[in-house]
């Protein structure tokens, strides 16, 4: 099943995409501006475009597990998707995504424009292999994968 990732943020919002087998998740655009209902929008034609059959949203809780104002608006943007589209949305706790994507882009020595241009690219691929791989640890287990 192609299934979208949303790395919600203010500024600049990042999109994954992975194949149907989902076995490879791949960075599909980064779109700008944080009003959630002009974004929802363009993740709506994403979805279309991809024949996605399922969005995982990044729940950026606090580390103590709370949420907070940043969780609120992604849980809110998730809210929209779901009344607009007829499959299913998902939060997914995303702690420390963005910064892996800094630790990575580090390792490969990506500075600068580029950087910032792919940051939270990188970031929605980092969320969607993170629920990927909880899928298949579920199918393994012999429990059902879209349960969560």
């Amino acid at each position: 099943m192609i299934i979208l990732s949303v790395d919600y943020g203010e500024a600049r919002t990042g999109i994954a995409v992975c194949d149907e087998t989902e076995t490879i998740a791949s960075p599909v655009t980064t779109i700008t501006g944080g009003y959630i209902p002009k974004l929802a929008d363009n993740v709506l034609q994403l979805v279309k475009k991809h024949n996605a059959k399922m969005v995982i949203v990044g729940y950026p809780l606090n580390m103590d597990g709370s949420a907070g104002a940043s969780a609120k608006k992604c849980a809110d943007l998730a809210n929209l998707l779901e009344r607009e589209l007829q499959i299913p949305v998902k939060l997914w706790d995303e702690r420390l995504s963005t910064v892996q994507a800094h630790k990575s882009f580090n390792h490969m020595n990506i500075r600068g424009k580029k950087r910032k241009e792919n940051i939270d690219k990188l970031a929605a691929v980092i969320i969607l292999e993170e629920y990927l791989a909880y899928r298949k640890n579920k199918e393994g287990s012999g429990e059902n994968k879209d349960e969560q």
